[in-house]
Formats: C-alpha cells, sequence, structure tokens
C-alpha cells in the first residue's frame, strides 16, 4: 500500500450510476487516455495497488472500481440487482460518466467476466479490452458443463448457491477461511498480513459480504440465458494468464482467445492472482498493448 500513499496520487471519489453509488479511487492527468480497472472476488479496488500508480505515472486517467455489493460501494439486497447485465452497464455508465468516449477496460477473475461482457453488448465504448485470468463467459459455462476437471475446480460455486451458510462460515474466526484461499492459491509472499487486513475491513461491511455471494447466485439464477451463445468480441483484446491458476483450466485462455476477431494471449508463470505476482510485465505489457495500433 506504500508504493500508493506514498506518492499521493489516490482521489477517492463516489459516483452514482445505473441505480448504485459506487467508490471509485482515481489516480493520473485527466486528461489522460481513460483506463477503468474491475477487481474480482474476493478483492476490492485494492487489488490494482501495483498498477494504478504504474499506469497513473504512463500519463493514464485510471479508476479503479469497488464493483456494486463490495467495499464502500453500494450494495442492493435484490439478487437481480447483480446480474451481468446490470455489472456491465455499471461500467458503461462509468465510461460516460467520464466525459470520454471511449476507455480501455482491464478485468481479473469476476472483473474479466464483466469485462468480457461489456465488450460483447457494448463495445462501442471499448477502446481496448485487458483480460486477466477471466474466461469468456459462454467459453466458461461450456467448458465447465463438459470437462469434470473444471466441475470439480468450479464446486464452490455450487456452495455459494446455499442461503446463510457460505456468510456464516467465511465468518468463522476472523475470515480466516477467505485469507487462507488467498494465500494457499498463491505464491507465498503474495499477500502480506498487512494486504489481508485491508480485505477483512472489506469483507466485514454490513451487507457486504452477503453482495459478494450474490454475484455467484445470479449468475446461476438470473444470467445464463444472457450468456449463453456468446458474441465474437470485436474489441482488440489482450489476455494475460497465470498458468498456474488453482480455478480455472489454463485452456480456458485459448479458448477464450479463439472469441477474439483480433486478440493476443500472453501466459504468465504466476497463479491465478497474476496482476500480483507479476506486476512488472502485466503493467508493461498493458501499457504496450494499448499504445500499439491494433487497428
Amino acid at each position: 500500500m506504500d508504493i500508493l500513499m506514498n506518492q499521493n496520487q489516490l482521489e477517492p471519489t463516489f459516483l452514482d450510476v445505473n441505480g448504485v453509488r459506487l467508490h471509485i479511487v482515481q489516480a493520473g492527468p485527466e486528461e489522460g487516455p481513460l483506463i477503468i480497472l474491475l477487481h474480482g472476488f474476493p478483492e476490492s479496488w485494492f487489488g490494482w495497488r501495483y498498477q494504478l500508480p504504474y499506469l497513473a505515472g504512463k500519463g493514464y486517467r485510471v479508476w479503479a472500481i469497488d464493483q456494486r455489493g463490495y467495499n464502500e460501494s453500494e450494495k442492493p439486497k435484490e439478487l437481480g440487482s447483480y446480474r451481468l447485465n446490470e455489472l456491465a452497464q455499471d461500467v458503461v455508465e462509468c465510461i460516460r460518466a467520464s466525459g470520454k468516449s471511449k476507455a480501455i477496460v482491464a478485468g481479473h477473475d469476476w472483473g474479466g467476466i464483466v469485462a468480457w461482457h461489456v465488450a460483447a453488448v457494448a463495445p462501442e465504448v471499448l477502446d481496448r479490452l485487458i483480460i486477466l485470468n477471466a474466461p469468456e463467459p459462454s467459453v466458461m459455462i461450456r467448458h465447465l458443463l463438459t470437462h469434470p476437471k473444471q466441475m470439480a475446480k468450479s464446486l464452490y460455486i455450487l456452495f455459494f448457491q446455499l442461503p446463510w451458510l457460505p456468510e456464516c462460515l467465511s465468518r468463522w474466526k476472523r475470515w480466516s477461511l477467505l485469507k487462507t484461499m488467498m494465500q494457499k492459491s498463491s505464491r507465498e509472499g503474495t499477500f502480506t498480513a498487512d494486504d489481508l487486513k485491508v480485505y477483512q475491513k472489506a469483507w466485514s461491511r454490513p451487507g457486504a459480504y452477503r453482495s459478494m455471494l450474490n454475484w455467484y447466485r445470479a449468475l446461476v439464477r438470473r444470467s445464463l440465458p444472457s450468456i449463453r451463445d456468446g458474441r465474437n468480441i470485436r474489441v482488440p483484446t489482450l489476455i494475460l494468464w497465470g498458468k498456474y491458476d488453482s480455478f480455472l483450466d489454463p485452456v480456458l485462455a485459448k479458448l477464450s482467445k479463439e472469441r477474439c476477431e483480433n486478440g493476443q494471449l500472453v501466459y504468465l508463470e504466476a497463479t491465478h492472482w497474476v496482476q500480483h505476482e507479476q506486476y512488472e510485465q502485466v503493467n508493461e505489457r498493458m501499457d504496450r498493448f494499448i499504445r500499439t495500433d491494433s487497428h
């Protein structure tokens, strides 16, 4: 966290879009190209702490969003509020509210799922798409239903469908299960005790963890019809994939790239938490991809 705070670059703010109030941490010159960073489960804007100062220093206007239900953003109670269409519309309206005609959107994990969907339903607002360890949604559904290995890796999604029990167990021993999951699925030292305290504070906000799980519940009960068939992605796309992901089969990256009309895929020596473990490579590849003429 010190690399951010010492540079005095962070500008926390709130923005009302699509019926919710979102907490956004901004950095970089306002006239710069807009990059929107979308975190995954169970993180927050803090998951981009290595990317924010780097990209801001390169002249980009960077918005790291606490997505709806997370951390300091609003937490609607209705399950339908977490449909994929609603999550994507949050991003579309953030771009419009910025005053920019287009943005680069980067997403990791669930943030990547949202980013894929934005590219599918509203490509006109995107200049570039950057995906980190997140499969294209229709690819994920098909692979999950036809490959027992991926089915086994994703059993936690079924557990999350249960009422109240996942919430109760996760709070056990000061969020011990969540902390252990993050540490066991990452390289040693990726998440320090101080990092986990930041996340624990976010998980402990009233209604936050229920809302975070509602992303999974709404995916199964509300969002499947909108992603079943999928669409080809026309936006220039970079996929960065940590190949030692505990949750996702590496072939999902290749299958997702096949949905892109103009896509690049780079496997990195990292786990699921690629932007933490290989942040220098991730930062440099993001910047290089954005500056390269892909049209």
